[in-house]
């Protein structure tokens, strides 16, 4: 097991949304919190995402008239303290250079499109899941992805759990490389067997983040020529 804990890519400007996105997500969690047990199942099942749910809307389920917005309302809710750690943590390290790429307008707009993107993909690969999809992850996966493209070279510093505990630098490309492999694997995995983790929602953010900056390098350059207009100005 391995956990970024850290990159060595400064930002120009502090990250204000990135930790508003932060700050947003760990409220609405300490609020479920406070509902006890009971009332936090209610609170994810009301707005969380079930695509059986969902796409049988208006048929034979009935539910409430706001339902529609639920994808959105899902990458806001986590389901425990190590869920709702790590996500800050990924969002933390990776998000706050895309935000510093992408200016604080587009960079919220790039995060929620890639949140329903993983969204959109999770629900094409388990269109009958019951089962309430919460959690950031895909929409963190897309700014993973699109820090890919961004800082392919970036030295990722990776808390390694395997028997003893180590701590090492690799280059992003190698580190979300194998996160990206991993997630495959894993869906394989589950894919017979069942399981709790939404896998697939996690590729269709990245898959998502990784060709939307692909599409921007194409078209205003990478970062060497952003960070040139920056300084003449």
């Amino acid at each position: 097991m391995f956990i970024p804990i850290r990159d060595d890519q400064p930002t120009s400007r502090t990250p204000h949304l990135t930790i508003g996105l932060i700050f947003i997500n760990t409220a609405i969690f300490l609020y479920s919190q406070t509902l006890g047990a009971q009332g936090h199942s209610v609170f994810v099942t009301y707005f969380g995402f079930t695509p059986l749910y969902y796409l049988n809307f208006g048929t034979e389920y009935i539910g409430p008239t706001w339902y529609y917005v639920t994808p959105l309302t899902s990458m806001f809710l986590h389901g425990g303290w190590i869920h709702l750690i790590g996500n800050m943590l990924f969002l933390w390290i990776f998000g706050n250079n895309i935000e510093d790429y992408l200016g604080p307008v587009k960079f919220v707009f790039f995060y929620v499109i890639s949140g329903l993107a993983a969204v959109a993909l999770y629900t094409l690969f388990n269109p009958n899941s019951p089962v309430p999809l919460v959690g950031a992850s895909g929409a963190i996966a897309g700014v993973m992805g699109a820090y890919m493209v961004l800082h392919p070279r970036a030295r990722i510093t990776v808390l390694i759990l395997f028997v003893f505990i180590f701590i090492r630098q690799f280059p992003a490309r190698v580190v979300l490389g194998l996160w990206f492999f991993y997630q495959i694997l894993m869906w394989l995995a589950d894919s017979s067997t069942g399981g709790g983790v939404a896998w697939m929602a996690h590729v269709g953010g990245f898959i998502f983040g990784y060709l939307v900056l692909k599409t921007i390098f194409k078209i205003r350059g990478g970062p060497r020529q952003r960070i040139q207009r920056v300084q003449w100005w």
